[in-house]
């Protein structure tokens, strides 16, 4: 699939679902609200990844590396919140260089039931270029 729509489906359509669903905590949890700030406007942005909390450390592999909006706004300010289940928490971000983005994915996966297995699956057939982001909470 083109990555113009696939963008497209996801900005319009998918995104604003889970979107809302994570707000009232009723979503999978294979996903979380990731909160950054727009590296032009100042202005926060709220976005469904699919994740994994370990301990006070939380995963997020990005399916189009350093092309995601998220991933350019945690770049310019790595102050981040991540709303996990019905808790909002503070952390800072970073990218992880040399990390085999596919194969974390993979293992994060595993440990999101059905819900994030298939989402994993998802993910490998659209990424083009992954990158994994480490958020350390606060």
């Amino acid at each position: 699939m083109p990555e113009r729509v696939e963008r497209a489906i996801a900005k319009h359509l998918v995104n604003p679902t889970l979107r809302a669903l994570l707000l009232l905590g009723i979503a999978p949890r294979a996903f979380a609200l990731l909160e950054t700030t727009g590296r032009r406007t100042g202005r926060r942005r709220r976005t469904p990844v699919g994740n994994r909390l370990d301990g006070d450390v939380f995963w997020v592999v990005s399916e189009h590396g350093e092309r995601s909006a998220y991933v350019r706004n945690l770049i310019a300010d790595p102050r981040v919140r991540v709303k996990v289940g019905l808790r909002w928490r503070r952390g800072r971000a970073s990218l992880v260089t040399g990390d085999d983005g596919l194969a974390r994915r993979h293992r994060l996966d595993g440990g999101n039931g059905l819900v994030g297995r298939l989402d994993g699956a998802i993910f490998r057939t659209l990424a083009s270029d992954v990158a994994t982001v480490r958020i350390d909470l606060d």
